[in-house]
Protein backbone atom coordinates (compact mmCIF):
# COMPACT_ATOMS: atom_id res chain seq x y z
CA UNK A 1 0.00 0.00 0.00
CA UNK A 2 1.13 3.55 -0.65
CA UNK A 3 0.33 6.80 1.09
CA UNK A 4 -2.69 8.37 -0.59
CA UNK A 5 -4.69 11.49 0.27
CA UNK A 6 -7.68 13.01 -1.51
CA UNK A 7 -9.71 16.10 -0.62
CA UNK A 8 -13.08 17.48 -1.72
CA UNK A 9 -15.02 20.51 -0.56
CA UNK A 10 -18.73 21.36 -0.49
CA UNK A 11 -20.98 23.65 1.61
CA UNK A 12 -17.88 24.94 3.37
CA UNK A 13 -16.87 21.50 4.68
CA UNK A 14 -13.62 19.85 3.56
CA UNK A 15 -13.75 16.05 3.28
CA UNK A 16 -10.64 13.87 3.16
CA UNK A 17 -9.95 10.22 2.34
CA UNK A 18 -6.55 8.84 3.35
CA UNK A 19 -4.57 5.61 3.10
CA UNK A 20 -1.45 5.66 5.28
CA UNK A 21 1.43 3.26 4.96
CA UNK A 22 4.53 4.90 6.42
CA UNK A 23 3.45 8.57 6.38
CA UNK A 24 3.64 10.43 9.70
CA UNK A 25 1.95 13.77 10.30
CA UNK A 26 4.08 16.36 12.05
CA UNK A 27 2.54 18.07 15.06
CA UNK A 28 -0.06 20.54 13.81
CA UNK A 29 -3.46 22.00 14.62
CA UNK A 30 -6.51 23.04 12.60
CA UNK A 31 -8.66 26.14 12.79
CA UNK A 32 -11.72 23.95 12.20
CA UNK A 33 -13.44 21.22 14.15
CA UNK A 34 -12.50 17.84 12.72
CA UNK A 35 -14.34 14.54 12.92
CA UNK A 36 -13.52 11.30 11.19
CA UNK A 37 -13.89 7.54 11.10
CA UNK A 38 -11.16 4.90 11.06
CA UNK A 39 -12.26 2.56 8.25
CA UNK A 40 -9.44 0.04 8.45
CA UNK A 41 -6.42 -0.46 10.66
CA UNK A 42 -5.38 1.23 13.89
CA UNK A 43 -4.74 4.97 14.06
CA UNK A 44 -2.12 6.20 16.51
CA UNK A 45 -1.77 9.84 17.53
CA UNK A 46 -0.87 12.18 20.37
CA UNK A 47 -3.39 14.81 21.43
CA UNK A 48 -2.79 17.21 24.28
CA UNK A 49 0.19 15.20 25.46
CA UNK A 50 -1.80 11.95 25.63
CA UNK A 51 -1.43 8.96 23.30
CA UNK A 52 -4.63 7.69 21.65
CA UNK A 53 -5.53 4.73 19.46
CA UNK A 54 -8.57 4.71 17.18
CA UNK A 55 -9.67 1.21 16.18
CA UNK A 56 -11.77 0.37 13.14
CA UNK A 57 -15.12 2.25 13.34
CA UNK A 58 -13.70 4.65 15.92
CA UNK A 59 -14.97 8.23 15.62
CA UNK A 60 -12.15 10.75 16.13
CA UNK A 61 -13.03 14.26 17.34
CA UNK A 62 -10.71 17.29 17.35
CA UNK A 63 -11.41 20.80 18.58
CA UNK A 64 -9.90 23.85 16.85
CA UNK A 65 -6.32 24.62 17.89
CA UNK A 66 -5.75 21.15 19.42
CA UNK A 67 -2.21 20.05 18.60
CA UNK A 68 -1.86 16.49 17.32
CA UNK A 69 0.19 14.22 15.09
CA UNK A 70 -0.80 10.88 13.53
CA UNK A 71 0.27 7.66 11.84
CA UNK A 72 -0.63 4.02 11.35
CA UNK A 73 0.01 2.03 14.53
CA UNK A 74 1.58 -0.90 12.69
CA UNK A 75 2.73 -2.16 9.30
CA UNK A 76 -0.81 -3.20 8.33
CA UNK A 77 -1.54 0.37 7.27
CA UNK A 78 -4.51 2.60 7.83
CA UNK A 79 -7.55 3.93 5.98
CA UNK A 80 -9.75 6.71 7.34
CA UNK A 81 -11.93 9.67 6.40
CA UNK A 82 -12.17 13.14 7.94
CA UNK A 83 -14.52 16.14 7.82
CA UNK A 84 -13.24 19.64 8.64
CA UNK A 85 -16.00 22.00 9.79
CA UNK A 86 -15.68 25.74 10.44
CA UNK A 87 -16.59 26.80 14.00
CA UNK A 88 -19.28 29.23 12.85
CA UNK A 89 -20.94 26.45 10.84
CA UNK A 90 -21.01 24.02 13.76
CA UNK A 91 -22.44 26.68 16.08
CA UNK A 92 -25.11 27.49 13.51
CA UNK A 93 -26.09 23.83 13.18
CA UNK A 94 -26.30 23.54 16.98
CA UNK A 95 -28.34 26.74 17.18
CA UNK A 96 -26.00 28.43 19.63
CA UNK A 97 -23.64 31.42 19.59
CA UNK A 98 -21.09 30.40 22.22
CA UNK A 99 -17.99 28.30 21.61
CA UNK A 100 -18.39 24.56 22.04
CA UNK A 101 -15.92 21.73 22.44
CA UNK A 102 -15.85 17.98 22.00
CA UNK A 103 -15.38 16.53 25.46
CA UNK A 104 -13.77 13.25 24.40
CA UNK A 105 -11.29 12.49 21.58
CA UNK A 106 -12.64 9.09 20.46
CA UNK A 107 -16.09 7.52 20.66
CA UNK A 108 -17.55 4.30 19.31
CA UNK A 109 -21.08 5.15 18.18
CA UNK A 110 -22.48 3.45 15.05
CA UNK A 111 -25.13 6.14 14.50
CA UNK A 112 -22.51 8.87 14.40
CA UNK A 113 -19.91 6.96 12.36
CA UNK A 114 -22.58 6.01 9.80
CA UNK A 115 -23.65 9.63 9.39
CA UNK A 116 -20.09 10.92 9.11
CA UNK A 117 -19.61 8.42 6.28
CA UNK A 118 -22.89 9.49 4.63
CA UNK A 119 -21.94 13.18 4.72
CA UNK A 120 -18.46 12.34 3.47
CA UNK A 121 -20.00 10.39 0.56
CA UNK A 122 -22.31 13.29 -0.33
CA UNK A 123 -19.34 15.67 -0.50
CA UNK A 124 -16.97 13.28 -2.27
CA UNK A 125 -19.47 12.15 -4.88
CA UNK A 126 -20.77 15.68 -5.46
CA UNK A 127 -24.36 15.29 -4.35
CA UNK A 128 -26.51 18.44 -4.29
CA UNK A 129 -25.78 21.15 -1.73
CA UNK A 130 -29.23 20.61 -0.24
CA UNK A 131 -28.45 16.95 0.41
CA UNK A 132 -25.07 17.85 1.93
CA UNK A 133 -26.71 20.35 4.28
CA UNK A 134 -29.38 17.82 5.27
CA UNK A 135 -26.80 15.13 6.00
CA UNK A 136 -24.77 17.62 8.05
CA UNK A 137 -27.76 18.48 10.23
CA UNK A 138 -28.62 14.79 10.58
CA UNK A 139 -25.05 14.12 11.74
CA UNK A 140 -24.99 16.91 14.32
CA UNK A 141 -28.38 15.84 15.69
CA UNK A 142 -26.92 12.42 16.58
CA UNK A 143 -24.32 13.75 19.02
CA UNK A 144 -25.17 13.08 22.68
CA UNK A 145 -25.13 16.16 24.90
CA UNK A 146 -22.19 14.88 26.89
CA UNK A 147 -19.99 14.74 23.76
CA UNK A 148 -20.51 18.41 22.75
CA UNK A 149 -20.54 20.99 25.53
CA UNK A 150 -20.30 24.75 25.83
CA UNK A 151 -16.72 25.77 26.44
CA UNK A 152 -16.69 27.02 30.00
CA UNK A 153 -12.93 27.19 30.53
CA UNK A 154 -11.70 30.72 29.95
CA UNK A 155 -8.78 30.83 27.56
CA UNK A 156 -5.54 31.93 29.11
CA UNK A 157 -5.47 35.67 28.40
CA UNK A 158 -1.76 35.78 27.58
CA UNK A 159 -2.00 32.80 25.22
CA UNK A 160 -5.03 34.34 23.52
CA UNK A 161 -3.19 37.64 23.07
CA UNK A 162 -0.13 35.92 21.58
CA UNK A 163 -2.30 33.96 19.14
CA UNK A 164 -4.15 37.12 18.10
CA UNK A 165 -0.85 38.88 17.37
CA UNK A 166 0.50 35.92 15.36
CA UNK A 167 -2.71 35.72 13.32
CA UNK A 168 -2.77 39.47 12.73
CA UNK A 169 0.79 39.43 11.37
CA UNK A 170 0.85 35.98 9.75
CA UNK A 171 2.04 37.39 6.41
CA UNK A 172 5.00 39.15 8.04
CA UNK A 173 8.06 37.59 9.63
CA UNK A 174 7.48 36.20 13.10
CA UNK A 175 8.56 38.89 15.57
CA UNK A 176 9.59 37.34 18.88
CA UNK A 177 10.51 40.73 20.34
CA UNK A 178 7.02 42.08 19.69
CA UNK A 179 5.35 38.99 21.11
CA UNK A 180 7.45 38.73 24.24
CA UNK A 181 7.10 42.45 24.98
CA UNK A 182 3.32 42.28 24.56
CA UNK A 183 3.22 39.45 27.12
CA UNK A 184 5.80 41.15 29.37
CA UNK A 185 8.21 38.22 29.19
CA UNK A 186 11.70 37.59 27.94
CA UNK A 187 11.94 35.83 24.57
CA UNK A 188 12.91 32.59 26.24
CA UNK A 189 10.17 32.80 28.85
CA UNK A 190 7.67 33.40 26.06
CA UNK A 191 8.86 30.44 23.96
CA UNK A 192 8.58 28.09 26.96
CA UNK A 193 5.21 29.53 28.01
CA UNK A 194 3.67 29.34 24.53
CA UNK A 195 4.79 25.76 23.95
CA UNK A 196 3.44 24.68 27.34
CA UNK A 197 0.06 26.27 26.58
CA UNK A 198 -0.40 25.19 22.95
CA UNK A 199 1.91 22.21 22.39
CA UNK A 200 3.67 24.10 19.58
CA UNK A 201 6.56 26.53 19.56
CA UNK A 202 5.66 30.05 18.38
CA UNK A 203 7.33 29.35 15.02
CA UNK A 204 5.48 26.04 14.58
CA UNK A 205 2.17 27.76 15.35
CA UNK A 206 3.03 30.62 12.96
CA UNK A 207 3.85 28.25 10.06
CA UNK A 208 0.81 26.12 10.84
CA UNK A 209 -1.49 29.15 10.69
CA UNK A 210 0.08 30.36 7.43
CA UNK A 211 -0.63 26.94 5.90
CA UNK A 212 -4.21 27.02 7.23
CA UNK A 213 -4.74 30.45 5.65
CA UNK A 214 -3.24 29.25 2.38
CA UNK A 215 -5.61 26.27 2.44
CA UNK A 216 -8.59 28.59 2.98
CA UNK A 217 -7.55 30.78 0.04
CA UNK A 218 -7.08 27.74 -2.22
CA UNK A 219 -10.50 26.36 -1.20
CA UNK A 220 -12.18 29.71 -1.89
CA UNK A 221 -10.38 30.97 -4.99
CA UNK A 222 -8.69 27.84 -6.45
CA UNK A 223 -5.50 29.89 -6.84
CA UNK A 224 -2.33 28.48 -5.31
CA UNK A 225 -0.20 31.45 -6.38
CA UNK A 226 -2.52 33.92 -4.68
CA UNK A 227 -2.07 31.84 -1.52
CA UNK A 228 1.73 32.02 -1.88
CA UNK A 229 1.66 35.82 -2.24
CA UNK A 230 -0.99 36.49 0.41
CA UNK A 231 0.66 34.25 3.01
CA UNK A 232 4.20 35.33 2.11
CA UNK A 233 5.66 31.93 1.26
CA UNK A 234 8.98 32.04 -0.60
CA UNK A 235 7.67 30.09 -3.59
CA UNK A 236 5.51 27.11 -4.57
CA UNK A 237 8.11 24.62 -3.35
CA UNK A 238 8.11 26.27 0.09
CA UNK A 239 4.31 26.16 0.37
CA UNK A 240 4.15 22.60 -0.99
CA UNK A 241 6.68 21.37 1.58
CA UNK A 242 4.86 22.98 4.52
CA UNK A 243 1.48 21.84 3.18
CA UNK A 244 2.46 18.21 2.67
CA UNK A 245 3.70 17.82 6.25
CA UNK A 246 0.20 18.68 7.47
CA UNK A 247 -2.14 17.34 4.78
CA UNK A 248 -0.21 14.56 3.07
CA UNK A 249 -0.46 16.26 -0.34
CA UNK A 250 1.11 19.36 -1.85
CA UNK A 251 -0.90 22.57 -2.09
CA UNK A 252 -1.15 22.12 -5.87
CA UNK A 253 -2.41 18.53 -5.50
CA UNK A 254 -4.94 19.72 -2.93
CA UNK A 255 -6.20 22.42 -5.31
CA UNK A 256 -6.41 19.94 -8.21
CA UNK A 257 -8.66 17.66 -6.15
CA UNK A 258 -11.23 20.36 -5.39
CA UNK A 259 -14.23 20.62 -7.64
Amino acid sequence: MMNHFKYKNAIGITAMHAHLDDFRYKKHAHQEYAMGVTLRGLQSYHLGGTHHLSHTSGVMLFNPEETHDGQSYDAQGLEYIMLYIKPVMLREALGITTNVKFTTPIIYNPRISERIIKLWQAIFYEHSEVECHERFVDLIDQFPRQVISSSSRADNAKTKLAIEIIKLHYNDKLNLEQLSQALEMSKYQFIRFFKKQTGLTPHQYYINYKVERAKQIIETYKDVYWAIAECNFVDLAHLNKCFKYRYGVTAYQFMSGLK
